[in-house]
């Protein structure tokens, strides 16, 4: 009889140390949210860590009482694995809890900011943190822009007037070329992850193209440029999936060859940034409150909506924090006064740790001198094509993205399953030759 009890006292033991820390978990995560764990769960959560552990202190009572009932002892293996599962267990369960709501908030910062401004993943950060608390943290991590539109004319002023620039270091590596050149690409670093900067030196050829189905399926980037023979691509605006990846959509105003195709208000594309567009004289523009059709009564020839601006009239934007971006894998686009257009991506990882925050974008556009610039649709849509003969032989790109035989990237784009791939879209930067 005593066997029997230190064995039903053993496994109860097992069973309240499995279950334990796992509902201490539920327990914590409950009180800090308000919508993985409504009311009735949490309350039963309670009661359920009440029992286990009176299960426990009865558990541990039958096991002491009952511990001489049998000389057979566990091999010594088997208890050294038994107890290395149990700290790992445990310890990883106390991690757990640490980072989320631990005193360096480092972390929950990172994962607010970051699923926030996400389109399909804001789940991520509510199922461990309260509307509240998510409202303290991009209280405290915002970008605030100068609010101003583009002034064209300061830029048209100096593509009349073709004056040298006294270039700074970093402008010297990028912008230095031959003549006739079409553009320059530099690869750097930005905390750790890949950045490429792309200079075009002739803005009349940066256009705008679409996916073909639109409202339907989205497109490569490689595909877009096959079309239009495009030598670079680039991603641009965001778009909706509706949960399905295809990338059909465009969000807001989108205008190709001057023609508004889209006109929405998804999602926060009206909260920061607005009209990311090129006109009809070269000239970046980035807009504020105007429609499509102001848009282009002003001239714009191809925009899409997105945002935050970065650089507005010479003005960068201040950063607050991270900026309420996070980190993460990135595009934009911006101009000089020359006229010349910059290109920029920037890697990430598949957890999204490392990468660019908005400040590393202003502060990338300043030094190489950008009057305008934009943030674009990042994450997995991040990608910066070539055609793959100058993929290959100048960026000694794999291209082991099978889906084109026209063109590839030279970054190395990663979506959240670890793959090393890019995504359908629904438009591109496309320069073409």
């Amino acid at each position: 009889m005593d066997k029997k009890k230190k064995k039903r006292g053993f496994w109860l033991l097992a069973l309240c140390l499995a279950l334990i820390p796992a509902f201490e978990v539920l327990f914590i995560v409950g009180c800090n949210s308000d919508n993985l764990i409504k009311f009735p769960f949490f309350v039963a959560i309670i009661v359920i860590n009440i029992l286990l552990i009176l299960l426990l202190i009865y558990a541990l009572i039958i096991y002491n009482k009952n511990k001489k009932a049998s000389k057979r002892k566990l091999r010594t293996w088997l208890k050294v694995v038994l107890w290395i599962i149990s700290i790992m267990y445990i310890s990883g369960c106390v991690a757990f809890t640490i980072l989320l709501y631990g005193p360096n908030e480092k972390f929950k910062t990172w994962l607010i900011t970051t699923a926030m401004n996400t389109m399909n993943h804001q789940y991520l950060c509510k199922w461990f943190y309260s509307d509240n608390v998510i409202y303290d943290v991009l209280n405290k991590n915002y970008i605030k822009e100068s609010g101003e539109s583009t002034n064209p004319e300061l830029i048209k002023k100096k593509l009349k007037e073709k004056i040298k620039e006294n270039y700074n270091e970093y402008e010297k590596e990028l912008l230095i070329h031959e003549e006739g050149e079409l553009y320059k690409v530099v690869k750097f670093k930005v905390n750790g992850a890949n950045a490429y900067i792309a200079a075009v030196f002739d803005p009349s050829k940066v256009k705008l193209e679409i996916t073909q189905k639109i409202g339907v399926i989205g497109e490569y980037v490689t595909e877009m440029m096959r079309r239009n023979n495009a030598i670079l691509g680039i991603n641009a605006g965001g778009f909706v999936d509706q949960g399905n990846n295809l990338g059909e959509s465009p969000t807001g105003i989108t205008i190709v060859n001057k023609k508004i195709i889209t006109d929405n208000t998804y999602g926060g594309v009206t909260s920061t940034g607005g009209i990311v567009g090129i006109t009809d004289d070269n000239v970046l523009v980035l807009l504020k409150d105007k429609t499509a059709e102001e848009a282009i009564e002003m001239g714009v020839r191809d925009a899409v909506s997105w945002g935050p601006f970065l650089i507005v009239n010479g003005i960068a934007s201040k950063v607050s924090g991270n900026g309420g971006y996070g980190g993460g894998a990135r595009s934009a686009i911006g101009q000089r006064k020359d006229g010349t257009i910059l290109l920029l991506v920037v890697d990430s990882n598949a957890s999204r740790t490392n990468g660019a925050g908005m400040e590393d974008l202003v502060e990338i556009m300043q030094r190489y001198g950008a009057y305008n610039a934009s943030n674009l649709d990042g994450g997995t849509s991040s990608v910066m094509d070539f055609r793959r003969d100058i993929a290959i032989k100048d960026f000694k790109a794999d291209c082991h993205d099978y889906f084109s035989k026209y063109a590839c990237h030279i970054n190395d784009p990663i979506d959240s399953t670890g793959t090393h791939t890019t995504r359908y879209i629904a438009d591109a930067w496309v320069v073409v030759e």
